[in-house]
This record gives structure tokens, sequence and C-alpha cells, in this order.
């Protein structure tokens, strides 16, 4: 999260992501999501898949009525395990169908498009690991349907991140996948998106030119079983907190400067002998930041001129507040890493379990997804600190007698009164950081039980993902807010006290520069405000600048923790 030397430009696409070689990184996963990389499949994934394929095919040719019921195989699902042994293997390929139909249950909007891709390469690098019993097409389905931008329609509501998400995975099974026997009924194939539109998976599927997977032993439960979707959402908002959090130290920097304040908060020494890693890094990313200001009144060789040398915990307790988000957001990142790179069905198939274990297929809880649902919340809790911090940050700007001689809601009118000003950009912060506050109560300390009392402990995680991504983008927006009230507080500030922009840090400098030459949603300027205007294309301007990092490229920043 500190200003670093920018990279040298890039030419052309960048290289596929070969599936299998290398553990995925967060980074992988956003770069496959958003920008759409082409993705490979490593050329010893199918040989690391074979042994437990191996095993799982040579009970399923042998099955009869003289064999033990496996989970998932040759038996039902939930309470509904080992009620009943199947004898014929077309029963196990049936099976898989079977679940994928019942499980396609979910309601509400389709998640975004960068969701869906996620869960399908995150779900796919699971099956390559080579523990799930499953045969290589499904992992190569998976990416062929990445690559062909074959992208089912997924409702966001249903999966209660224990015994994996069943039902936003199989909607996105049912698109891939036939049943063994017979024709496949298009209104039994789910759905899709195809050119805007909403059609069913068989048509997306065929203008895409991609071959349907014909169900084998174990398939359907090894494509819904699993903690993909919850961590896709995640990723993605752990990816978004990330940088919501290194932009905001660039604004709250920003408002730093514009209502001169106080160096002696920042201080390297006050930050080491608390000794909180965050803490100390948030100070160092903010002195960096305003080196070269005239505007901030002491630092570590130099005595403050005004007494008492104090801000408001908003300005001064930045790095202590944003710290502390910064190691929770490192907690996030240590589990979402694991997470995308971990076999999470059930059961799991380990041929090399001794000899005198017959069954090599276990049954244990790894769809259980109690990391990703603490992760989440905790993410959210952090994140709608960022929010809260930086509101009143908002809000000592727009007030004529808290922000140190500025106009009142930043704008020198004319005739005062006329004009609102920044005066309603802030009552948007506010609802949004409510918003905030609400959304981030835990998901993850609630749990309802299902499956006649089997699954009588679940972990919410889809809930608490969901909870996040809204909480990131309530608070990305507030981040922006402040990107734009601080250009104009930073102008004004410069006009007030008779300085041109010199006396602005080199950052400040730069960051103020990228709003002005930036346009607005409506195509007019970012410009200074000197009287009302449209408000709403110029903050989702600034929210754009904040979400797609462009405020931290152009400082030469990087929002890795």
């Amino acid at each position: 999260m500190t200003p670093e030397t920018p990279a040298g430009p890039q030419t052309g696409a960048p290289a596929p992501l070969v599936l299998g070689t290398q553990p995925l990184t967060i980074t992988d996963v956003v770069s496959v999501a958003r920008g759409r990389r082409r993705v490979e499949v490593a050329p010893d994934v199918d040989v690391r898949m074979a042994a437990s394929l191996d095993w799982l095919d040579g009970v399923v040719q042998g099955m009869d009525t003289t064999t033990p019921a496996i989970y998932s195989v040759n038996t039902g699902f939930g309470s509904l395990a080992g009620r009943a042994a199947f004898a014929d293997p077309d029963d196990a390929a049936e099976l898989s169908w079977r679940l994928l139909l019942s499980n396609a249950s979910g309601v509400g909007r389709a998640v975004e498009e960068e969701v869906v891709r996620a869960t399908m390469l995150i779900r796919a690098a699971s099956l390559a690991q080579g523990c799930s019993g499953v045969r290589p097409v499904l992992v190569h389905t998976l990416v062929a349907m990445l690559n062909a931008d074959v992208h089912p329609r997924v409702p966001e509501y249903g999966s209660l991140g224990a015994s994996g998400d069943l039902i936003p995975l199989a909607h996105i099974a049912l698109v891939m996948s036939r049943p063994a026997a017979g024709e496949l009924d298009p209104r039994d194939s789910g759905e899709a998106v195809l050119d805007g539109r909403v059609v069913p998976g068989i048509e997306a599927m065929a203008a895409a030119g991609v071959e349907h997977v014909v169900l084998g032993a174990k398939d359907g439960l090894a494509l819904v079983n699993g903690t993909s979707f919850s961590c896709a959402q995640l990723v993605l908002a752990l990816h978004d907190a990330e940088n919501a959090l290194a932009s905001a130290c660039v604004t709250a920097a920003m408002t730093m400067e514009a209502v001169r304040g106080f160096g002696d908060a920042l201080v390297e020494d006050l930050h080491r002998v608390r000794g909180q890693r965050g803490q100390i890094e948030v100070a160092a990313t903010l002195r960096t930041l305003l080196e070269g200001s005239a505007l901030i009144d002491g630092d570590r060789e130099t005595d403050p001129s005004r007494q008492p040398p104090q801000d408001a915990y908003s300005v001064r307790c930045v790095p202590q507040v944003f710290g502390a988000v910064k190691d929770a957001l490192r907690f996030v990142h240590d589990i979402v890493e694991r997470e995308v790179n971990a076999v999470t069905d059930n059961p799991l198939v380990f041929p090399e379990l001794p000899a005198s274990r017959r069954l090599k297929a276990l049954s244990g809880g790894n769809f259980h997804a109690e990391y990703v649902a603490l992760a989440a919340d905790v993410l959210s809790i952090a994140a709608t600190e960022i929010g809260s911090i930086t509101e009143r940050r908002l809000f000592r700007l727009d007030d004529g007698s808290l922000n140190r001689g500025l106009p009142d809601m930043l704008v020198a009118s004319e005739k005062v009164g006329l004009d609102c000003g920044y005066m309603l950009p802030q009552y948007l912060a506010a609802a949004l950081v409510s918003d905030c506050k609400t959304l981030a109560h835990p998901d993850s300390v609630d749990s309802i039980p299902t499956c006649a009392n089997q699954e009588d402990h679940v972990s919410m995680a889809n809930n608490a993902g969901r909870h996040a991504r809204q909480v990131v983008s309530n608070v990305e927006t507030v981040v922006g807010i402040e990107l734009l009230m601080a250009a104009q507080a930073l102008e004004l500030r410069l006009a007030v006290d008779g300085l041109d922009s010199s006396a602005l840090g080199a950052s400040s400098r730069t960051a103020l520069e990228l709003v002005r030459s930036t346009r607005s949603a409506d195509g007019r300027p970012v410009d200074h405000l000197t009287r009302d205007v449209v408000m709403y294309p110029r903050v989702r301007a600034a929210v754009d600048l904040v979400h797609t990092g462009a405020l931290l490229e152009a400082l030469g920043m990087t929002a890795q923790l």
C-alpha cells in the first residue's frame, strides 16, 4: 500500500493462466473474473486426477448388491445417505443428474458476471487437485466455458455455506451438463446470458461450440459440493477492499492538507512504540503521501506553529484506524488465498490410504464454509470502518466552523445560501455508512438446521459474502466522494491562503490533476465547483477512479498488503 515506481507500459494481452502449475492468487482470480484472462489446463492435471478416478471407476464397474454404500456414488445425499445402495452403475450417473435438477432452486437477482467467472475458476482449480474422483473433462469444460464467455445465470439466494454452495453451483453445473441417457430438454439446461439475453443453457453452449459433459458417478456432487461461490464473492470483495483502503489513505492525506492538519500524529516514533504493524505501515504511507507539503504543521524535526497540535480523531487517528483495518484485511487475505486453492467437496478419494482400508473415500466436512464466512464478516466490519471515519472527514470539510477557514459546503458562492455545494454528497456518504453498519452484522453467528437435522450447523457464508460485496461497494463510493471533496477543498485552501499548487505535496497535486483531467459520467469535466451543478455524474466518475485503481495507478501505488 506504499507509493512505488510505476511499472513500465504493458503490451498485448496477459499470458494465459495455466491451471494446475502454481497455486492461484487473488490477482489470478480477479484477472480471469474481470479481465477475461484466458485459462489453460496444465498437461499434468489429467494425470493428477487419474488415481482417484481409477479407484472410483473400479467401484462403479463392480457395483452389485454386495457393494457397500458410498456416499454420492451409490447412495443418496444428506439424511438419505445410506438408506439404500444402488446395484446398477447406471443409477450412479442418474443420481448425478437428478442432484443438479433438484438443487438448481435459487431465486433473486442474477449475480454479476465476474462472480460467476470467479466461481467457475475456483471450482475448476478445486477439482484439478485430483482428490474428487471425477473425470478431467469437468475441469476442461469449465475452462472452455470461461474462454468462450459462457456465463450461466446464477441467482444470488440459496446457499447456506455448508454442504457447499449447492444451489448456486447447481445453476452453473446444469448449463454444462447433460444426463447419461436420453436427450437434453432445453428446459432442464439451466439459464445463461448470451448477447445480453437470458437463454437456455443449451443454446449458449451451442453458440460457443462447447460440448456438454455427460455426467457420470459423483460428477454432480463434485460440481456443487464446495465453497467456490461464497469464496468467489469474498475474493472480489477483498480485492476491492484492499484497493479502497489504499485509496482512502490518498484521500485522507488530501483532506489533511486541506484542513492544515498537524504532522505530530504521523511521527514515526509515536507509532513504533505501539508496535502494531498495520499502524506503522499506514503512518509511513501517509508521511510519504504528504512529503513536500507546506500545509502540514510540524514534523519530526520541526515544532508545530499552532497550539495545541491536535486534530480531530478522524484526521489524527487515521494510522490507528486504517492500520487496524489493514491488519484485519491481511488476516482475510491469508484465509482467502488458501481457500481458492482448497479441495472442498465430499467425499474425497485418497487411493494412498493403507491397504488395510478398502474404502478409499473419506466423508468429511471440507464443504463447510466457516472460514469463508468468518473472513467475510471480518472484512465487512473492517471495511465499514474505512467508510465510517472517512465520512467524518467529509462532514468536517463541509462545516465552516471545523474546516479551518474554508467556505461552508466547500463552495465560494456568489451569494451565500444560493448554492448547496457539497452538502448532499456528505448526506449520501452518511446513508451508505449507515447501510454498512447494518450489513456488517456478522452472518457467521447464524445457523438454521436443514436436511432433517443432518446438516445441523451451517455457516451462512454466501450471505456473508454478499453483504461484504455491498459493504465494500458502499465504501468505494464514500472514498470517491472524499476524492471529489478533498480536491475542491485543496483548491479552496490555496485560494484562501494565497498559495499556489507548489504548496501541496506531490501526491495530492497528482491526485488533484487526475480529478480535474477526468470527464464525468455525462461527459463534462470534473472541474472546480463555483455554483451548483448536477452532482451524480461527478460522483460516479470519482468512484470509478477509486474502483478501477486509476487513482493508485496515477500515484504509482499498489493496493497489495
